[in-house]
């Protein structure tokens, strides 16, 4: 039989729902995986039992929309030599793709899991994790299937980068064709590296178009390193989201503005290779829908901390408070289209799944009036206590 728990004690609820707002004096109660009821403490209705977080502040689970989570081995010496004035280029996933391909699925597995429970434990309770450090098709089947084993959502990244023994456009043959039908079964989405020393806008709608037949949605790595034909490309084709918008023009802010694809922010990166920061504000005030994510890979954003990504977004990219917190929860969530409906993640309310995360703070403003202090209280993840 289900059980009903309800939470009190809350100081400040943040639910991402237009309806509820931000309540304060705010309980709520799920049963199962499902949140059956929010409001005023002083209406909640009996449960089986109860938690009181003594005056602390509730959000929804952090949504991290955008990881590389299937590799082995470190970038340390690449990220030391960044610091030391090297300028980033996308060749040094080469790296992590050796050392990839040579790790056991054992070792893939562990490493996969210990960062989604890092991740877990600092708030976040729905990922999107991607293959594109195996470039064979074996290699990739390989990381689909350990990836949909464990994280929320799935994606193929194929066209990370052509792989050293491959030539461009036969290595396209084979993602667009026998890698995509071996990884398909076990993917949501399909993404691509749209920049400069990884795939053009030719050869990356070709994978696009590809993918869209075989049923698969789209994402799109753009714009990280100058501007470039990710955006535009994104928008023509009703990609779910492009990921990095470090370099925009005004005519990609006004094309994000006017559809439905999500502007991922991944401010980690941008630190971590020394890049601008993506202009957030500019988004935001044209009413472009923003995502912030972790990027957590072993190369250019090696953070699993949904947290330092709001402080810093809040810091240093000028969004407000509630801002980044929606970008980092609902934002995300609609990058991967599960924002609405039973099941939603990224907002409290009855029906949405019993994804959220207590604070050891009154209120989320301190994620960014403490930036760095962990706050992490308690996580529940479909109504199971994980911290």
């Amino acid at each position: 039989m289900r059980t009903a728990t309800i939470i009190t004690g809350i100081s400040e609820l943040t639910t991402n729902d237009e309806e509820l707002g931000r309540l304060t004096g705010a309980a709520l109660v799920f049963e199962g995986e499902r949140i059956t009821w929010v409001g005023p403490e002083r209406r909640a209705p009996a449960a089986d039992q109860r938690v009181d977080l003594g005056g602390r502040a509730v959000l929804p689970g952090w949504v991290d929309s955008h990881t590389h989570l299937v590799f082995a081995g470190d970038r340390t010496a690449e990220f030391t030599a960044r610091m030391a004035g090297r300028p980033y280029t996308a060749g040094g996933i080469a790296r992590t793709v050796r050392a990839t391909r040579a790790a056991t699925d054992e070792e893939l597995a562990a490493n996969l899991r210990a960062h989604l429970a890092e991740a877990a434990a600092q708030g976040t309770t729905c990922v999107e994790t991607k293959t594109g450090y195996g470039l064979t098709v074996e290699d990739e089947l390989r990381a689909a299937r350990l990836a949909a084993a464990e994280a929320d959502e799935v994606t193929y990244l194929g066209a990370h980068l052509v792989p050293p023994e491959r030539e461009a456009a036969d290595y396209l043959d084979t993602v667009c064709g026998p890698m995509l039908d071996a990884v398909a079964p076990h993917v949501s989405w399909c993404d691509v590296f749209c920049e400069r020393g990884a795939f053009d806008a030719g050869q990356s709608r070709r994978v696009l178009l590809a993918a869209r037949e075989r049923g698969l949605g789209l994402r799109v790595h753009g714009n990280q390193l100058e501007p470039g034909p990710g955006v535009e490309l994104a928008v023509e084709l009703g990609a779910a989201s492009v990921d990095h918008c470090t370099h925009l023009t005004e005519a990609d802010v006004d094309a994000l503005a006017a559809s439905e694809t999500v502007a991922t922010l991944l401010p980690a990166c941008d630190l971590s290779t020394r890049q601008p920061l993506p202009p957030a504000r500019k988004l935001l005030d044209a009413g472009a829908t923003v995502a912030l994510a972790t990027n957590c890979n072993p190369g250019s954003s090696y953070t699993s901390s949904m947290a330092f990504c709001v402080s810093t977004a809040v810091l240093q990219l000028g969004m407000s408070v509630e801002e980044a917190v929606r970008a980092a929860t609902r934002g995300g969530a609609t990058a991967l289209g599960r924002d609405s409906g039973d099941g939603a993640v990224g907002v409290v309310r009855p029906g949405a799944r019993a994804d959220v995360q207590a604070l050891d703070a009154p209120s989320a403003a301190w994620l960014a009036y403490r930036p760095g202090v962990p706050l992490t209280h308690r996580v529940w993840r479909a109504g199971r206590s994980l911290v």
